[in-house]
């Protein structure tokens, strides 16, 4: 015989799975604030920025364009990323050969 499942427990596991998620989310759009520099910008700013973008989502044109630049901004995050480690790789035996200052 087969034994019952205990929805109970797969319920909340799939509640702790959200609620990471959730965290996850607030964690990487932060992330996103201060890889774009907007950390900088006053939170009001910010904030009428965002509701600003969001009122004009409905629109086509303007959400069009800054998918591009989004994605633009994030391949050249990427390449950046990419080399940063292929220099760290490869420019590792050039470290300490110069004098230290």
């Amino acid at each position: 015989m087969r034994r019952p499942r205990d929805i109970d427990a797969e319920l909340q596991a799939l509640a702790d799975k959200a609620k990471g998620l959730k965290a996850r989310k607030l964690s990487q759009l932060g992330e996103l604030v201060a890889a774009t520099g907007a950390d900088g910008l006053d939170v009001e700013v910010l904030a009428g920025a965002l509701l600003a973008a969001v009122e004009q989502s409905g629109e086509n044109e303007p959400t069009a364009d800054w998918r591009q630049r989004g994605s633009s901004f994030f391949l050249r995050s990427k390449r950046a990323r990419k080399k940063a480690d292929g220099d760290s790789q490869t420019g590792a035996a050039g470290v300490g050969s110069g004098p230290a200052h």
